[in-house]
Order: structure tokens, then sequence, then C-alpha cells
């Protein structure tokens, strides 16, 4: 094939792969927007590189570089309060650069709440095990093995996943889960389907449901009191 031939087949390439991406684009909005006035969120497909700022202790929002947000729905569901998104972070320059797509929602919570995470175990955690890496174990072997829990307050993370909530996230939609002091991040390494955003959702109400009324209660006076200053969330 002649060099001008060549060149026409690329053009024509990429211009399918633009055209094809920003089909996408506008289903996955066209999507999320019909969900969202379903559910009474406000919907808002623009661009929002502000979440990392606003939620600074959520580790899966400070990824990477040129962070941003998109298809961003706030709201109530079913009661509780959440801000539901598509986000976007870029790792590597040049030829190297790469583009990372995942969902996430924030839970706000009217409960005082102490930094905890709770994500599926993977490959690296079993390494970092055998080298003594600190994550918290429970009685429930089961439970161990498909999760990786870490918090600063160990007696917190135990207050939080005791036998009811460990039987719980054993049948429940897996997700990733990160408290802060008054917001709970719920993300996967994809985007979420409408019905996911839901899951999501519904997974962290199942959690502060099954808190102990103790822990409900302590948690309440320590909100009433002094501020107390917290560490950092350290990963």
């Amino acid at each position: 094939m002649e060099q001008p031939g060549i060149v026409i087949l690329v053009i024509l390439v990429m211009a399918f792969f633009v055209g094809w991406h920003l089909w996408a684009t506008n289903q996955r909005r066209k999507e999320l927007s019909a969900w969202a006035a379903a559910k009474g969120l406000r919907f808002d497909p623009d661009r929002d590189g502000g979440l990392d700022d606003r939620f600074p202790h959520f580790k899966c929002l400070r990824r990477g570089h040129s962070r941003h947000a998109r298809n961003v729905m706030r709201g109530e569901l079913d009661g509780t309060p959440i801000t539901a998104f598509d986000y976007h972070y870029t790792t590597g320059h040049g030829k190297n650069r790469r583009t990372h797509r995942f969902s996430a929602v924030i839970v706000t919570s009217d409960l005082p709440l102490l930094p905890l995470l709770i994500r599926p175990e993977n490959l690296l955690d079993k390494v970092g095990e055998f080298f003594g890496a600190d994550d918290i174990d429970f009685e429930s072997a089961e439970f161990s093995r498909k999760f990786f829990v870490k918090a600063q307050d160990k007696k917190w993370a135990y207050d939080v996943i005791h036998q009811q909530t460990m039987e719980y996230l054993l049948t429940a939609p897996s997700f990733s889960i990160q408290f802060d002091r008054s917001e709970i991040i719920v993300w996967r390494g994809s985007r979420f389907s409408p019905d996911q955003f839901t899951a999501a959702v519904g997974v962290v109400r199942g959690l502060l449901a099954r808190l102990p009324d103790y822990v409900v209660q302590r948690q309440r006076e320590l909100g009433q009191g002094s501020p107390r200053k917290e560490p950092g969330w350290k990963t």
C-alpha cells in the first residue's frame, strides 16, 4: 500500500475511535441523567475537578493527576444524602500515559464516624501479609480471607465489623468502602451501572444499620461533646 493510503487508513481508524468515544460518552450521560431524574437527584454532566480537595481523606480520589469527576448526581436516595459520580484520573506521561475510570458514591452520615477501610483482599495484600503487613484479622477466617481491613483504632473496626456485619458483607455486593469522619465512600475499579449505584448506597445503609446500639450512643455523645482532634487518615 502506498504511503497516502496508510495515512488515510490511520485517519479513518482514529476518526472511528473518536466517534465511538463521543457516542459512548453521550449514551452514558443519557443513562445516568435518566436514573438521576427517576430518583429525584440533581444531575450535572460537566467536569468537576474539586472532589479530591473537598474529600481529601479518600485515597481513591487522590491517585494520579488530571483528576476530575463527571456525571455528578447529588441529593437524597431513599432518604440518604449522597454524591454519586464517574471519576477519571491519569497516570504516567507521554507514551506511558493511561487514563483510569471508575464510579463512586459518597454517603453523608449524621452519625460521627472514625476512619476505617474495608475492601476486597487481593494478591498484593497476601504478599504483604507474608512480609508482616498490618491488616486486621477477624474470628471469621472466611471474612479475613476475603476482605482487607485497616483502621487507626482497631477497637472501632471490631465495633463496626462484628459477626452479623461479617455475615452481611460476605453475601452483599462487593465494594471497597472507606469511612471518614462524616462521610463514607463506596467504589470499585470500574464504572457502575445505575443499579450498582443503588446497591452501593444499600451496602452503606446495611453497615450503619448493623452498628450496635452502644456504638451509636457512644458516637453520638462524642459528636455532641467538644471537638476532638483526630489524626489524619494514613495508608
